[in-house]
């Protein structure tokens, strides 16, 4: 509820403040003293636009101000997800300053506009002329419903497991994009191990493979050069292994002459050993080498398989591709299977939805069970209000898929005149009517409904006598559960508040200045007095206030 409002600086306010408190404060005052500009002011902390045209005095900055005493209002995750520090009483301020800039707070913290608009959202419900009114909202609207069929405990428990129902369909889907991908992935490794797979790469095979194919290219060159070296070496006559052994003999026969030849015959003997050994390999390689095209098409095509995988995965050697093909076995390892936790995940949300359509269904039944009653009574309360040809039709819609609030969608059809067509009530013109619609119909679930403050501006415009006093016993018992405040010209609302504000002009030598004061209850008798007949008031005009206020 607001406590207190701090004006200054303002349209025609200087400086002023207005304390609040439960039940049901009236306002009332000349026509022009001021009264909407107490509106005008609470609607900045409530997130308006501000003009600097607004301000009293040009030259310094206005202030607007409301104490609100969140007793009552779950607003602890409002605070949190704002990242405001929670206190049972907040303060909301508004500042405008005279070269137009605009700033709002929240128990001193900045915020935005945005935020304003959401907290008073939640803080100040305030019916003006053609204002938008919450019961425009259908949400809104199934809340009452659901206040009337005391669905309260039913809504927590659907609630909970809806919320648990949505996380789980949430997870799901999740699973399933990731299954998804990692079947494209899988399938993408798998593609490409299959071609590592079936390459049977080896360590070392690309080089063994291009001398291969070097030697079988020009086998016939080695052949030739190695069967001339073997016969150079052995076989002809004129060999060099026989001619080295001619001279060995010759180097032994000396060597008794020459002590130290000895050495140089060993050596010469181990040179024509190593020639010898030579000539029998040159022969050897010479007999094993041959032209083979069938060979070298092998070896060449297994060259370019190796070759085409290199310049695919951007490497240049066997053991780099091997490398890439432990590390995809290694990812295609890593993949897990979700299928069995898609299954058992898709199997607790079919038990969770069979069991929240029930729910669902129940909530229904007992929505459908209050709204021809409640359809009765507003129809009843608001031909007392001066409206008897009113119509008001509650239409209930099955929806495709669960909601948070189970299968239905509850509208209000509402039709103010003779002969008119029920419309929505977003499509219904006239303020006054709308104001004491919702008054009525909040005032049927104000035992049943946390509301926030009501502010009424005028709801009691084109009435008068006994109508005005049956909405004031409304606008009464209505503030027996909810803060109420009302702004009225009828003498019968104003009689039934707890407290009484006037709201008065007063002229300075400068200029005229609004300001309030709390009534008496001997100003109340007057100022009832004059709102009956005139100022100053008859002595009939005071007995009547008298008994209006039960005095």
């Amino acid at each position: 509820m607001i406590k207190r409002l701090h004006i200054r600086n303002y349209a025609i306010i200087e400086l002023l403040d207005i304390d609040f408190a439960k039940g049901l404060t009236i306002i009332t005052g000349e026509t022009g003293a001021g009264k909407s500009i107490l509106l005008g002011a609470l609607g900045l902390i409530m997130g308006d636009r501000a003009d600097t045209k607004s301000l009293y005095n040009q030259e310094e900055k206005c202030v607007i101000e409301g104490v609100f005493d969140l007793n009552g209002h779950d607003l602890n995750e409002f605070f949190s997800e704002h990242d405001l520090d929670y206190e049972t009483e907040v303060v909301v301020r508004r500042e405008l300053t005279p070269s137009g800039k605009s700033r709002a707070f929240v128990n001193d913290s900045p915020v935005t506009l945005r935020v304003l608009q959401d907290l008073s959202a939640e803080l100040i419900d305030l019916h003006q002329q053609f204002d938008t009114l919450d019961i425009h909202n259908l949400s809104f609207q199934l809340r009452m419903i659901d206040a009337l069929a005391g669905n309260k405990e039913r809504l927590i428990q659907y609630r909970k497991l809806y919320k648990d129902y949505s996380e789980k369909q949430r997870r799901l889907e999740e699973l399933l994009r990731r299954n998804e991908q990692s079947t494209k992935e899988m399938e993408f490794i798998q593609f490409q191990l299959e071609e590592f797979n079936k390459a049977e790469l080896s360590a070392g095979e690309q080089e063994a493979l291009e001398e291969e194919l070097t030697r079988l290219t020009h086998a016939e060159d080695i052949k030739r050069t190695l069967s001339f070296a073997f016969d150079a070496l052995t076989e002809n006559e004129q060999s060099i292994v026989g001619q080295m052994h001619t001279l060995g003999n010759a180097l032994v026969s000396i060597g008794k002459y020459a002590p130290k030849l000895g050495e140089y015959s060993d050596r010469f003997a181990n040179m024509i050993f190593e020639l010898r050994e030579m000539s029998n390999e040159f022969e050897k390689i010479a007999d094993q080498t041959d032209h083979d095209p069938e060979r070298i098409l092998e070896a060449q095509q297994r060259l370019d398989l190796i070759y085409r995988l290199q310049k695919k995965h951007i490497v240049a050697t066997v053991n780099d591709l091997l490398n890439i093909q432990s590390n995809l076995e290694q990812q295609l390892a890593g993949f897990a299977d979700l299928g069995n936790e898609i299954g058992e995940l898709r199997h607790k949300i079919a038990e969770q939805e069979t069991h929240l359509f029930q729910m669902a269904d129940d909530l229904a039944d007992r929505r459908q069970a209050v709204i021809p009653t409640y359809e009765d009574k507003i129809v009843e309360m608001l031909g007392q209000l001066a409206m008897p040809y009113a119509q008001l039709k509650i239409e209930t819609r099955k929806l495709d898929a669960l909601g948070p609030t189970g299968l239905d969608e509850v509208q209000f059809m509402f039709a103010a005149n003779r002969g008119s067509r029920l419309q929505q009530i977003k499509d219904v013109a006239s303020g006054g009517e709308l104001s004491r619609l919702a008054l009525v119909t909040k005032s049927l679930v104000a035992s049943s409904i946390p509301l926030p403050t009501l502010i009424f501006d005028e709801i009691d415009a084109g009435i008068s006598g006994d109508v005005a006093l049956k909405m004031g016993n409304i606008l009464r018992n209505l503030s027996n559960e909810h803060q109420v405040v009302t702004i009225t010209h009828s003498p019968q609302v104003a009689s039934k508040a707890d407290r009484h504000y006037f709201v008065f002009k007063v002229d300075k030598p400068e200029r005229t200045v609004t300001n309030v004061r709390l009534l008496s209850n001997e100003d109340r008798i007057r100022a009832i007095a004059v709102m009956l007949s005139q100022s100053p008031p008859s002595d009939s005009a005071m007995e009547n206030a008298r008994e209006l206020l039960g005095l």
